[in-house]
């Protein structure tokens, strides 16, 4: 299916089961010695091998209001809302109408799974194409691949790097596009450690600050935060569908050689789904202070250089609804509306910083067989800064997705 509910399962084992006995393993074990071959003979028969993944091949005409994007552009391979082009001052270029193809969303897995004196040890490998600044259109479109998920799970813990649990990718919209509605989605993904309770999660993970520099010239990427970002997660499942709640605290610090300053940061966020006979409704809304890269693919900065130096979290919010209605078994259509807004201390930030994003995302996606989907979305954005000037992106994207 073309639904990003594929991002939830990226920690399940799917695919094809090798067989202790194929013809793989018995190779090994005649070239092993005798007590090599018997461990090793024991270790395949208790572990189950998985492959998955998908390909999938994109196409899309772009129309932007306000200019244009380059070649390399992150933008052109799928929605990236920080990216859609404003135009601030007279003379700067026209519309543009652009059209890409590729195949870079293609992605593959590996992962297995142990039964170990009755625990449980999985281990999950995933890599794509997107987003990697490897390969060219000139010749051959050869990209380099990229690490999305590596982790390791045992019983209830997980170690390594996967979704951040602040996000519930269960409710995500199905899309052509990678992400859809991504101004108000909670999206990351980062090293951690979680462990889960029955519903609850709990996870220290990855931390990193995003600040901007006072007057909104540009943005540090800060590595030195001391403490890890700790989300805490409620799950719950009903008949009627699913419903997460989530809480993020962090540390935002930047130490370097001119400045040196520490503040706290919070989010919250409700995301979840709920049945409507074969139809569905999917949802998301957060707030937090300091929440910025946590959201919309980092529209906004965690935090902003006051005129003293100290770090200023910036308050922000979003949030998406989407209805899913199935027109036979075979054919079916999303419509999203999504929604973001950053409260930027202008003085600091500057009136070139995003105030706010949305967009409108309607497709039809038909699948003749279950692996298999085709079909067509189109995109309507908008990006507005503080001064009050906006650009405007109209995307057609055609696709065509198989399941392995």
């Amino acid at each position: 299916m073309f639904t990003n509910q594929s991002l939830s399962n990226a920690g399940k084992n799917a695919g094809k089961l090798i067989s202790g006995k194929s013809a793989l393993a018995a190779a090994l074990l005649f070239a092993l010695p005798a007590t090599a071959a018997v461990k090793l003979k024991d270790a395949v028969n208790d572990t189950e091998f998985s492959f998955g993944g998908y390909m999938k091949v994109d196409a899309f005409w772009s129309d932007f209001s306000d200019g244009s994007l380059a070649s390399g552009n992150i933008g052109r391979q799928f929605y990236v809302p920080s990216t859609v082009p404003v135009c601030e001052f007279e003379g700067c270029e026209d519309s543009t109408t652009t059209f890409d193809g590729h195949s870079r969303a293609t992605r593959f897995n590996f992962g297995t799974l142990t039964n170990i004196d009755g625990h449980k040890v999985k281990t999950f490998l995933e890599m794509d194409f997107l987003a990697t600044p490897g390969g060219n259109e000139l010749v051959s479109n050869s990209y380099s691949p990229r690490l999305r998920h590596a982790f390791i799970s045992y019983d209830n813990w997980l170690v390594g790097q996967t979704w951040t649990t602040f996000q519930n990718t269960g409710a995500l919209p199905e899309s052509l596009d990678f992400l859809g509605p991504s101004e108000s989605t909670i999206f990351e993904r980062q090293a951690m450690v979680r462990y889960t309770y029955g519903a609850w999660q709990f996870s220290l993970e990855n931390p990193e600050s995003l600040v901007m520099n006072n007057g909104g010239n540009g943005r540090i990427d800060c590595d030195d935060s001391a403490l890890p970002d700790i989300v805490a997660r409620y799950n719950h499942t009903a008949d009627w569908g699913q419903l997460s709640v989530s809480g993020l605290l962090r540390q935002l610090k930047i130490d370097d050689a001119n400045y040196d300053s520490t503040t706290s940061a919070y989010g919250i966020s409700v995301a979840g789904k709920v049945k409507l006979g074969a139809d569905d409704i999917r949802f998301m809304g957060s707030y937090g202070s300091g929440m910025g890269r946590y959201i919309g693919l980092a529209i906004t900065s965690d935090a902003v250089l006051d005129d003293k130096g100290e770090l200023e979290a910036i308050d922000s919010y979003g949030g998406f609804v989407a209805y899913r209605h199935m027109w036979t078994e075979e054919l079916r259509s999303t419509l999203s509306y999504s929604v973001f807004s950053a409260d930027n201390e202008t003085q600091y930030t500057g009136r070139s910083a995003t105030k706010s994003a949305d967009s409108i995302h309607l497709n039809l996606i038909y699948s003749p067989i279950k692996s298999l989907s085709v079909g067509v979305e189109y995109i309507r954005a908008n990006r507005e800064l503080e001064n009050g000037y906006d650009g405007d992106l109209d995307r057609l994207q055609f696709s065509a997705k198989y399941v392995l």
